[in-house]
């Protein structure tokens, strides 16, 4: 019998399949994750994109804000910010002139442990380390509207600084296609009416807001936009893979790094598959499955690929131990809140295109649609009652999981197994 591995915490589930199921594993295709990652970061500040060196674009008495991701992404923060900070120490900037803004868009703010894993003690405690406040209009400066109506904002140091560059990771994203790029200002240092209107149920409905698209997809153009607004002129951003190591690393002017690292991204995550599948098992992992709003997408990545990988009726998996149970920010709240009320999904997405919602419910109108047409069984959740309010199915293990798979399906059952689900985007060949 083959044994499946998937991530579950900072460890792992192994499982085999039962007779008659036959399981086929999706993963990132391998490339050489970088040597020597220090020198590679170096090069990439030295060698910009269609842009000079940051320490060119700055001088003394300039004030310099860097964006940083939270601790819901795995953007190896500690690698970038440090070389950063030595090249603004080069100018001549002083620490007292540098802010580092934490993007935590509507999730919690970070704690002080968080702040030191993302950025080193060291640099916490040299420079001056915020979160964004997207609720608090006295910290946001409106940004006007896109042709199309959206509204943006940004955090008001971000927007005043003379020199403002934001961190990040080129990976699948759900709405904006592929993340990073002006994506950690332009939604995690923004106010909560951009990331409401962007998170919408029009910009998800759009059949242009999907995994994997970059170009005619609305939600990537807003982001673009709000970046070029905000005065975003430098990121440095990486690509990594499934065990976390950096693949590659770019730095310069904003559009012309994120086009290039997305290049790359898609030779790397972009996976073909040759059909649907009865059963997808999503493998997360820590941080993503610190709680049930992080650990969901998954199962939504894999229902809005280009082509769901899984059949209508099929059966999505996903082992997360949600040690946080929901989530404790505001949108982890509202998100829950929203499925616990509903009294079924076909009402809850009636109401919320009716509505409309605020920023974090918006994973409640996305799990809607994929609840719509799929089952998702929770495996291994540390508070079951939370994925029953959720209006999914807890399962103790995948024994259990598999076992309710083949009572509702059949015995004979086609699996698609994918470790890493939120950095492998399976490619359907072939529709059911």
């Amino acid at each position: 019998m083959t044994m499946y591995r998937v991530p579950y915490g900072k460890s792992e589930i192994e499982f085999e399949l039962p007779a008659g199921m036959k399981g086929t594993v999706a993963v990132s295709k391998s490339k050489p994750p970088v040597k020597d990652v220090p020198a590679a970061v170096k090069a990439a500040l030295e060698t910009p994109v269609n842009s000079r060196p940051m320490r060119e674009l700055v001088k003394r008495g300039d004030k310099v804000c860097i964006v940083f991701t939270d601790a819901t992404r795995a953007s190896p923060d500690h690698q970038l910010v440090a070389p950063m900070l030595a090249e603004l120490e080069l100018a001549g900037v002083r620490d007292e002139d540098i802010t580092l803004l934490c993007g935590v868009g509507m999730h919690r703010p970070s704690s002080l442990e968080e702040k030191i894993a993302k950025l080193g003690k060291t640099v916490v405690d040299r420079h001056h380390v915020v979160d964004n406040e997207p609720q608090n209009p006295d910290v946001l400066v409106d940004l006007g509207t896109t042709k199309s109506g959206i509204p943006l904002s940004v955090n008001k140091i971000a927007y005043e600084s003379d020199l403002l560059v934001a961190t990040g990771i080129v990976e699948p994203h759900q709405y904006a296609g592929y993340s990073g790029g002006a994506k950690t200002v332009a939604v995690g240092a923004a106010g909560e009416a951009m990331i409401a209107y962007t998170h919408g149920p029009n910009m998800i409905d759009h059949p242009g807001t999907r995994l994997g698209r970059v170009e005619g997809n609305p939600f990537q153009e807003a982001v673009s936009e709000a970046g070029r607004r905000a005065g975003l002129r430098f990121i440095i951003n990486v690509v990594m893979d499934d065990e976390k190591r950096i693949l590659a690393v770019r730095a310069g002017e904003p559009r012309e790094t994120f086009k290039e690292l997305v290049a790359f991204a898609k030779s790397v995550y972009e996976v073909p598959v040759p059909q649907q599948y009865d059963v997808a098992v999503c493998g997360v992992g820590y941080p993503k499955d610190a709680n049930l709003y992080q650990a969901s997408r998954a199962p939504s990545y894999l229902f809005f690929a280009p082509i769901s990988v899984v059949k209508p009726g099929g059966v999505f998996i996903l082992p997360a131990e949600c040690e946080e149970g929901a989530g404790q920010g505001v949108g982890e709240q509202r998100y829950l809140e929203k499925m616990r009320n509903a009294r079924d999904i076909p009402s809850l997405l009636a109401e919320l295109r009716r509505t409309g919602y605020p920023p974090g419910a918006q994973r409640a109108f996305v799990m809607a649609k994929v609840l719509e047409q799929n089952e998702v069984i929770v495996v291994g959740c540390q508070d079951p009652k939370i994925v029953v309010d959720a209006k999914m199915t807890p399962a103790r293990d995948m024994g259990d999981a598999l076992g309710i798979a083949a009572k509702e399906l059949g015995s004979k059952l086609d699996v698609l197994v994918v470790p890493h689900a939120l950095l492998t985007l399976p490619i359907v060949q072939s529709k059911a």
